[in-house]
């Protein structure tokens, strides 16, 4: 089902043309890499320091879409910040051995233009296992961390291997053979287990600081918390919000949890924006 979807979307890609932003936000399209990129600022300040790059979710097989926009949006309005959103490439066209270097090559440009101090990496779902394994590639070329890593519901294990039955049972937006056979196609002639698939399986000493979300209800639940665990041990400072019985996801839902967990990561990219 699953590679029949993404055979489907890659024949007729869906748009991605930013949604929902509201009137106070300008947007301007380029390219790197040979990507779209969004660069998104408030139109009362097109000289905002501070940088966001948002890497969206979607199992590396759909496409951006609206609440992510949204999130933008709010992002935007609420920190003054200019939001950089690239349109990475998906599977089974875009695999993690070309994607994850130029994510990385895209932050090191990025830090480059603006500062390390000034760069504030936001990825949910897949997105957030995208932003993990950039930081490694980041680390592992010699190039400096952003100052922070905020990942929302992060998918950073491909196997799905600490996933439960009970795990499986509660989330009710994600199947576990659905996201398996997603990973397996990101993965292209990559092993699943590779970190660029499953950062997990990568090393955190030297990683920026990171803020990570996760609902109990969710498949990637375990695997995140293991995340933070590793995190922790090799010295990177970790802020944990754990939701007992939420779904995957849930910061970028309109729900009171969603709005409580969007005020924490405005607050938190304000802070470093200081």
């Amino acid at each position: 089902m699953v590679q029949e979807r993404a055979r489907r979307l890659a024949l007729r890609p869906a748009p991605h043309c930013p949604v929902r932003l509201g009137r106070n936000v300008k947007v301007d399209l380029r390219f790197a890499e040979g990507w779209p990129v969004y660069h998104t600022q408030p139109v009362r300040n097109r000289s905002a320091r501070h940088h966001v790059i948002f890497l969206h979710g979607g199992a590396y097989v759909h496409e951006i879409v609206g609440s992510h926009w949204r999130f933008i949006g709010y992002l935007v309005e609420e920190t003054n910040t200019h939001c950089v959103v690239p349109i990475y490439p998906l599977a089974p066209r875009g695999t993690a051995k070309e994607v994850v270097p130029a994510t990385g090559r895209l932050l090191h440009e990025l830090i480059e233009t603006v500062g390390p101090q000034n760069l504030t990496v936001v990825g949910n779902s897949a997105g957030g296992g995208l932003s993990l394994a950039a930081a490694q590639w980041l680390r592992e070329a010699g190039h400096p961390q952003p100052n922070a890593l905020i990942l929302i519901c992060p998918g950073v294990n491909g196997t799905l291997n600490q996933c439960t039955q009970a795990h499986a049972a509660r989330d009710v937006m994600q199947d576990v053979p659905g996201m398996i056979e997603a990973f397996r196609m990101y993965a292209g002639d990559l092993d699943v287990t590779h970190p660029f698939v499953s950062p997990l399986n990568g090393t955190f000493d030297g990683l920026a600081p990171m803020l990570i979300f996760t609902g109990t209800s969710d498949l990637y639940h375990p695997d995140i918390v293991t995340l933070a665990s590793k995190a922790a041990s090799a010295g990177v400072p970790v802020e944990m919000h754990v939701r007992n019985g939420l779904q995957h996801n849930y910061p970028l839902l309109p729900t009171p949890e969603g709005r409580e967990a969007r005020g924490i990561i405005a607050r938190a990219v304000a802070r470093f924006a200081i």
